[in-house]
């Protein structure tokens, strides 16, 4: 206990202060690429596998690891490059994303560095939508390609967007339109998932690609004489981002008292023991794991149904626009 608790701690000094630790790797060849130290459990030597037929084609197989079978994706082939052949001297490295464990293949396993999220920005704009980069840096003069492994894992095991019956409150959903909502994630697919699913609630939506662009969307909130806990329901955003992340993104807002009431939820596929005492640290109202989307939608539902309680004025018309 004592030691995961030293750990909690010691990640904890990176929230708010807009830094993270990325654990590089190669796919065999000279390009860099960086996952976030955050969701990695294990690193490991390419494990036997089995192959379970009507796989997915980029899924290896399946491995026993600590006496759970795990899939173990290549995640060269998933991002559109060519296969590892060679597993033998391959390594494998267990992550948790949204609450499910995987492997990710890869040939080389270099180092971990200490950056900061400033120095982290989004992917050039040839690379195209349909780019599997999420953002990009620079490492001792190398480049560093950052995987959208929420795009991956969507495109192998599609999370669905629909909401179960009975999610819907109709009363709220009359209400709904009346209110804005700010979404914040660097992740196309997870902006895609949550506007659509606040789409369905009725709540209209406005969209960031990272922390540094939803900040100044406030404050242009503020230029205009406007207080953004009157404009917007809530804002949702993502903890991982290039330029600020979501932990800088919530503590910049909690230190103007011009925006500090605004109601801020971080969603993120960030798991484990540090959620909590990350988000207490930083002063934010809610977490909430991705993507649930019943969750979702209900946590918004009641947030409407709570907004004339939290705000001293006519709630019917605080975002009408």
């Amino acid at each position: 206990m004592a030691g995961l608790l030293e750990t909690v701690d010691s990640r904890t000094q990176l929230a708010g202060k807009n830094r993270l630790e990325l654990l590089l790797f190669r796919f065999g060849d000279k390009q860099l690429y960086g996952i976030n130290v955050f969701k990695v459990r294990e690193i490991l030597k390419c494990p036997a596998m089995s192959r379970l037929p009507g796989s997915h084609p980029v899924v290896c197989g399946v491995a026993n690891v600590r006496g759970k079978s795990i899939s173990i994706i290549d995640l060269a082939q998933a991002t559109g490059l060519r296969a590892l052949r060679d597993h033998e001297n391959a390594f494998v490295i267990i992550t948790e994303y949204n609450g499910r464990t995987q492997g990710f293949l890869v040939s080389e396993v270099e180092h971990i560095v200490n950056l900061n999220w400033d120095g982290i920005h989004p992917p050039p704009r040839s690379s195209g939508r349909h780019s599997y980069l999420t953002a990009v840096t620079n490492v001792n003069g190398a480049l560093v390609e950052i995987i959208d492994v929420e795009k991956v894992l969507n495109e192998i095991s599609p999370v669905s967007e629909q909401l179960s019956d009975g999610v819907l409150n109709a009363e709220v959903r009359q209400q709904a339109s009346l209110f804005k909502v700010l979404i914040v994630d660097d992740s196309s697919v997870a902006r895609r998932q949550v506007s659509r699913c606040l789409q369905a609630v009725g709540v209209q939506v406005l969209t960031c690609n990272d922390g540094r662009q939803a900040l100044s969307v406030l404050n242009e909130m503020l230029a205009d004489g406007k207080q953004p806990s009157r404009e917007l329901l809530m804002m949702i955003s993502d903890i991982e981002m290039p330029e600020m992340d979501g932990y800088t993104l919530t503590a910049e807002i909690r230190s103007n008292h011009r925006m500090s009431g605004l109601h801020i939820v971080l969603h993120t596929s960030l798991s484990g023991a540090f959620n909590e005492a990350m988000v207490n640290k930083v002063g934010a109202d809610e977490f909430l794991a991705k993507f649930r989307p019943d969750e979702l939608a209900s946590l918004v539902t009641t947030r409407i149904q709570q907004f004339a309680l939290d705000t001293p004025f006519n709630y019917s018309c605080a975002c009408a626009k």
